[in-house]
């Protein structure tokens, strides 16, 4: 099983989120290198300050693929099927394998396209900010710094 990080994941190391950091360090710590797209990168990098570091440090551990032209024609393909529009969700799920576990803040979007790929992965549901709310059947806790964050039920 590889860990596939999804820019949920990335803003959640951003934010120095413990949980996410452990997810990390456990994949590297058996041998398995996570891996993310550049794409996904993109979504998260905003390159200022000590946020920014903390991203660095993590990708510097990460296999980070192109988004090249045939990832991207495969994810336009994909995207038709499933009538769907995010092209970084739908290349992550093509570089993912069967088993895989993909971190992200939106599990049933990379499910749905996982299904339509016919890839079986394990979507881990990771925090996102409550400015960003689009799922039923959330819980809430408090994050690094007192900022109040949901967690969301796959």
């Amino acid at each position: 099983m590889t860990l596939v990080l999804d820019a949920g994941a990335l803003i959640a190391i951003e934010k120095n989120d413990r949980a996410m950091w452990r997810r990390l360090k456990a994949a590297l710590h058996s041998g398995e290198i996570p891996i993310t797209h550049g794409g996904v990168v993109g979504q998260a990098w905003r390159g200022r300050g000590s946020r920014a570091a903390l991203i660095a440090r993590a990708l510097a551990s990460v296999d980070v693929r192109a988004l090249d032209e045939d990832l991207g024609r495969r994810s336009g393909e994909l995207l038709g099927r499933t009538k769907r529009s995010d092209v970084i969700d739908a290349a992550l799920v093509l570089i993912s394998s069967d088993g895989d576990a993909i971190a992200t803040s939106d599990p049933s979007d990379l499910e749905a396209l996982a299904r339509a790929a016919g890839r079986v992965v394990d979507p881990i549901a990771v925090w996102r900010p409550l400015f960003q709310r689009r799922i039923v059947g959330r819980t809430h806790h408090e994050g690094p710094g007192g900022q109040r964050h949901e967690v969301l039920q796959p």
